[in-house]
């Protein structure tokens, strides 16, 4: 699908110090064990303080972001607020539950209930923007990013010049660490920068937010364009998802050779990473090829760390973390998001310079 859709800024709050606006973003965070955790900013800079001992960390995280993203634009109003998350407000859905067994179903208060809804994030974005636009929230597993995306495109072309706030966000906690990692999807003492060198049986968990403000038109200041974007859900074979990726370049009119850095879903799990090198041979093997979960870990949404990854290289020049230089706006090349898992859940970004 094409989207032609311009980002004006973009923000995120991720296991690595993303969250100020930066020219390098030398100082790399290493984790050992089994998960990365957010470098989470002083909220007390951004939110009201008497609101923020009321949010939760998923709720802060989301909203902090959203309010960085604007602020990055110079923007104080949107016409539309549109978030995906895959696993909600984690926090205060455990919360409620367990006061539930607690007190025997008795006496319950229903804040916790209340906060824990998915649209609980772009609702508190809205209370804190005084915005009444468009409000909705997608919860669709790996693709609830993609989808909030695709109903950015939509809302868009309905009408002439709008400015939307896209994003995802999706938290980490002990009890949800505790609970997957009985069906044995993490790794033992490995090193979140090492985890994609050597495939082994397992990943490391990850968390994030990140928030985008999109246009149809391009505005004074825009950073990157989003090209098009693509998902398909749950190939048969291998060929499908080649077949998929080529039709999905030659859709946006961009030949192997136009693409100048490639940001893949590796993330470690042989079982998973498998699927990579047939869909990475559509393309030269000189191609620059990069991962992306080695600094946000694994988690449903990451793919909304990646766009934000991709669009500070073409703001900056240079890929962050990996600090390569990348002039995208010399070259006129343009990078691609690839996401593809054993679940069936595949995706394509395309960006480029405006």
């Amino acid at each position: 699908m094409r989207t032609d859709l311009y980002i004006l800024s973009s923000a995120a709050v991720s296991p690595q110090e993303s969250f100020e606006l930066k020219d390098r973003y030398e100082n790399i965070r290493e984790y050992q064990g089994t998960k990365l955790t957010c470098i989470e900013p002083d909220y007390k800079n951004i939110l009201d303080p008497k609101l923020i001992r009321r949010m939760s960390r998923v709720i802060r995280m989301g909203a902090a972001t959203a309010l960085q993203c604007m602020k990055s634009a110079n923007r104080l109003e949107v016409d539309g607020i549109i978030t995906g998350t895959a696993y909600g407000c984690l926090e205060d859905t455990i919360t409620f539950l367990n006061r539930m067994v607690g007190n025997k179903e008795e006496m319950l208060t229903p804040t916790a209930f209340i906060q824990s809804t998915h649209n609980t994030v772009a609702a508190q974005i809205a209370l804190l923007l005084k915005c009444n636009a468009y409000n909705n929230t997608f919860v669709q597993k790996s693709f609830s990013f993609e989808a909030a995306l695709t109903d950015a495109v939509l809302l868009s072309r309905e009408m002439e010049n709008c400015v939307i706030l896209t994003g995802a966000v999706d938290e980490l906690t002990e009890t949800s660490h505790a609970i997957i990692s009985r069906f044995n999807k993490y790794r033992e003492n490995v090193v979140s920068s090492k985890m994609c060198e050597s495939p082994a049986a397992g990943t490391m968990a990850g968390e994030g937010a990140a928030f985008f403000l999109l246009s149809n038109q391009n505005h004074s200041g825009a950073i990157a364009r989003l090209d098009g974007m693509s998902m398909l859900y749950d190939p048969g074979k291998i060929e499908d998802r080649k077949y998929w990726l080529n039709t999905f370049l030659d859709e946006n009119d961009s030949r192997r050779e136009d693409i100048g850095l490639i940001l893949v879903g590796r993330n470690g799990d042989s079982s998973h990473d498998q699927l990579y090198p047939e869909l990475e041979s559509v393309f030269s093997p000189l191609a620059n090829c990069f991962t992306y979960k080695n600094f946000c870990g694994e988690y449903p949404t990451s793919t909304s760390f990646a766009m934000w990854m991709a669009t500070e290289t073409i703001r900056t020049g240079t890929l962050p973390l990996y600090n390569q230089p990348f002039n995208l706006q010399d070259e006129k090349k343009k990078i691609l998001l690839l996401s593809s898992d054993i679940h069936g859940h595949n995706s394509a970004f395309l960006l480029s310079s405006c």
